[in-house]
Formats: structure tokens, sequence, C-alpha cells
């Protein structure tokens, strides 16, 4: 299948289907600033050691919980002055989602990529809002979706002007409380747009606990090994410890503290043997280990998330 040549421009400097790999990570709900700082500032010294362009990722509002009950967020007001805050302190870029068309326009004030959720990509009057910002819009495929059929969500953006626009794979409904990842999707959304696959939330089992989503996260780098075969970005959110908010604990990754000293150079893991040698054999060049979020942008041969057989947490090797 011929893949579509558009590439998104996140920054000046940093650009979504180019070379250079692109992390997007951060808590899947802005909880507090002090969480934001503590996994944007972990995460961002991991990208640096390993030289991957940082994009911070966190909600104001989760407008799509399972019950009215569960934690949606510090508020549009309050949210987007964590983010505001973050993304000076930091200095990355910002992630965040929008859920309402009047949202946009204030969101993009501070985020440089707007998130259309799952289960609104459909919904023509946001796309085109969150397209006349100006901003990178990213949009998930809804649980609901055929692949073929995000071209035409696509398309309501770029009618705006924004040729900014990329797609994200996050699993298709499997009967109830249950998704599956289809990875053919990844090829054929790839003749539109740079795609994008979500590893935590496909592992997610929506309304799985009665009043609050479940998920599977041991199985986020197994799918995150299967998707590594093909070019694509990689999202997913993250945390350095358990997060507080009950729907995202089962399918969000955590982080250690200890990774940024607990990196490892050798290449003697039998896990490497079964995943695509492509680049493997560049003179001078080692596999660099670290627990790490599956939430990447990078070229097939250069990354593929495993599990660490000690520790049974996600390992980032990359090429």
């Amino acid at each position: 299948m011929e893949r579509s040549k558009e590439k998104v421009t996140i920054t000046r400097d940093m650009i979504l289907g180019g070379d250079k790999m692109v992390l997007f990570g951060g808590p899947c709900a802005a909880e507090s600033y002090e969480i934001c700082m503590e996994t944007g500032s972990h995460v961002k010294g991991i990208c640096a050691k390993l030289g991957i362009d940082y994009i911070f990722k966190a909600s104001f509002d989760k407008a799509n919980r399972t019950s009215s009950g569960s934690y949606r967020g510090p508020s549009k007001e309050g949210g987007l002055e964590i983010l505001a805050r973050v993304k000076q302190d930091l200095r990355v870029p910002i992630v965040t989602d929008v859920h309402e068309s009047y949202q946009c326009a204030e969101a993009a004030t501070v985020a440089d990529v707007l998130q259309i959720p799952a289960f609104l990509c459909r919904q023509t009057d946001l796309l085109k809002a969150a397209a006349r910002t100006g901003k990178a819009v990213k949009i998930k495929k809804g649980q609901f979706m055929a692949p073929e059929d995000m071209q035409y969500a696509v398309a309501k953006v770029r009618e705006e002007g924004n040729k900014n626009v990329c797609l994200t794979e996050r699993g298709a409904s499997f009967g109830y409380h249950t998704l599956v990842v289809d990875m053919r999707s990844l090829p054929v959304m790839r003749q539109y747009a740079p795609v994008i696959f979500d590893v935590t939330h496909s592992v997610q089992q929506p309304g799985g606990r009665g009043g609050s989503s479940g998920g599977q996260r041991e199985f986020a780098p197994f799918l995150a090994r299967a998707a590594a075969g093909d070019d694509r970005e990689q999202v997913g959110p993250v945390h350095l410890r358990e997060p507080h908010v009950v729907e995202d604990q089962p399918q969000d990754v955590v982080l250690r503290h200890a990774a940024l000293d607990d990196l490892d150079r050798r290449d003697d893991d039998p896990l490497l043997e079964d995943r695509p040698r492509a680049g493997r054999e560049r003179a001078g060049e080692r596999p660099a280990r670290v627990h790490l979020v599956p939430e990447l942008a990078r070229p097939a041969d250069e990354l593929v998330l495993v599990e660490d057989r000690h520790e049974h947490e996600p390992v980032v090797r990359v090429r």
C-alpha cells in the first residue's frame, strides 16, 4: 500500500512522520501540576539520554469516563493552567483532548496538538473547529470504525486548510468490555496520514469494572512489539507511580524512578531474537535498555518495546 507523504509539524523543530523518534507521554488526566511535572521531567530526562523528541500528554477534562462519578480532571480552566505551566517549565510541546467545539480555540492557546477522542472521531463540527485553530490535529480511530473510513475524518480537517493531521489506532470493539487490535489497520490508515499506535488504550476493557473501565496493561509490551514491524508512531499514558484515578489504573503503564539509572548496554537478551532485524547490524550501535512508556514515534527498525523478563515491566530498545 502506498504511504501518505504528508508529515505533521508539531513545532518548527519537531516533525511527526520524519526521521527522528517522537514520544508522547504523560498521565492520562492532568491530576495536578506536581504529578504532571514529576512524570514529565522523568520522561524528558529519558528522552534526552536517548535523543528522542518529547511531547507531554495529559487531558484537562476526561469527559468520556464510564460513570459521572469518575474523576474527569481539574476543570477546563484549572487543567489548561496546569498544562500551560508544564509547557513553560518543561519547555516541551503539549497535546491534550478536546470534546466540544467551543473548547478548541481556548485549548489551542496552550496545546500544540489537539486530540480528538475515539468516540468523537466522526463529529464534523469538532474536527473542523480543531482544524481552524491551525494546530496539529490527532484523531483517534473510533472503536467502531473501519480503518479505511478514517480517510473522511482526515479530509474534514484538511478541507479547513490544515494539513497537520494524523490518525491513531487504539483497538476495535470485540464483543462487550473487550478491544482487539487489527494490525492491518495500520498500513491501511497510513495511506491517508501518519499513524499513531496507542498501546495502552488498546488493552483497555471499556466499562469492564462496572462503573469504571478495566484493562490488561501486562499485554501492552506485546502489542507494541507486534506493531514494531511497521513504521508508525506509538502512544499511551504513563505514570511514575500507580495512577490516583481508578479508571486509569488497569491499562496505564507505570514507570520506575530507577529507570534513568537502569540503562543496559548489553545485547545478549534472547527477547531480541524474534524482533525485526532491520538495522540491527549498524556498526558500533548497541541497544539502550530503559523502562519507558509505549508512546513513541519512530522508524520501525529503531524501536521495539518488550517485557523485561526479570522485572515484568515495559522495556524500550532503541536502535
